[in-house]
């Protein structure tokens, strides 16, 4: 049986974006069959909030979007102001699908990288980086690496101070034309050493960066379809990479566009207080919500409310907009009555 996922990142609240993008994932596997699993990417330390682990799991499960395996759906409450989760995040059950109890397993493939040498440490700093660069780079991603420390072997890690380097992987011996059919997006290729360059693979701490996580956790989880949002289109040409090093079949992609603010800009705090949890604790139908959700996506001509299940038999993947849309601020203050 194929599988899909949701995993949300439990940085902050989530919003109506990431909603859009989990209705998406879910439907991509209800509509087919698929098994579902929820899994908790909480490895972006210190950003990473403990309330909002909880609080994305209850947001979930209030937007009517199950799944087969992963944390309890059965939870008690949390106070967002304690910093304590509710009790399932200390269920051994839940440990398979929290990134944070899975270090052991990034531990064990990235040893493997680096015994391949595909790895090296790196000391430069995020500003060195910029300044060596020799074109910017636009949106969220960094610059393109230089390959200043390229020279180095992963034994030079031992004559290095603890702390004073992370590990980049190294992207110089691809040269093909690196590239997937996006089920939203289309055809995407790049030349990754000139596109993107060495990337980050594990932090100065030593904690595995995104990129190895997310292919460890998905080839172990069998997940066959990974449903995200566009921005992250630039990680999987590193993604693809290190499925291809490690000898692993990589899974399709869909990236769904992004929900935006009035000025253009990926939804955020600064466009005002949009977090689900708030609808969720004012007794907000959610499938009003839905309604929202489902018009945006070409499941629906209106915003009538409608549950998920009901969205099941309409999907499909050439109704979704390719391009992003814009959260209307006036929707919010309808929802909550104002």
């Amino acid at each position: 049986m194929a599988t899909g996922r949701l995993a949300p990142s439990p940085t902050g609240a989530q919003h109506p974006g990431n909603a859009r993008t989990f209705l998406v994932a879910w439907l991509a596997a209800r509509s087919t069959g698929s098994r579902l699993i929820l899994r908790i990417e909480d490895l972006d330390s210190p950003r990473v909030k403990p309330w909002a682990m909880t609080q994305a799991v209850e947001d979930l499960a209030w937007l009517g979007l199950d799944w087969d395996e992963g944390p309890n759906t059965q939870l008690s409450a949390s106070d967002p102001n304690s910093g304590k989760t509710s009790n399932w995040f200390d269920d051994p059950a839940s440990n398979g699908f929290v990134q944070s109890r899975r270090l052991a397993r990034y531990a064990e493939i990235f040893h493997a990288l680096r015994d391949a040498e595909w790895v090296y440490p790196c000391t430069c700093r995020r500003a060195d980086v910029s300044q060596a660069a020799s074109a910017p780079h636009q949106g969220h991603e960094p610059a393109i690496y230089p390959g200043t420390c390229r020279h180095r072997q992963a034994a030079d890690a031992d004559q290095l101070a603890e702390g004073s380097y992370c590990w980049r992987f190294r992207t110089a011996g691809f040269t093909e034309l690196m590239g997937w059919k996006d089920r939203i997006a289309g055809e995407q290729s790049a030349m990754l050493p000139y596109a993107l360059g060495d990337f980050v693979i594990a932090k100065a701490d030593g904690t595995p960066a995104y990129q190895l996580a997310v292919v460890v956790d998905d080839h172990d989880m069998e997940v066959r379809e990974v449903v995200r949002g566009d921005d992250l289109i630039p990680s999987t040409y590193r993604q693809l990479a290190l499925y291809q090093v490690l000898g692993w079949s990589a899974p399709e992609f869909a990236h769904v566009p992004l929900v935006k603010g009035p000025d253009g800009l990926r939804l955020a705090k600064r466009h005002g207080d949009s977090r689900l949890s708030i609808l969720r604790e004012a007794d907000v139908d959610s499938r009003v919500v839905m309604g929202w959700l489902a018009c945006s996506l070409g499941l629906r001509e209106n915003d009538a409310p409608i549950s998920p299940a009901e969205l099941i038999a309409d999907f499909a993947w050439d109704k979704i907009p390719k391009h992003p849309v814009t959260f209307p601020r006036e929707i919010w203050d309808q929802w909550l009555g104002r």
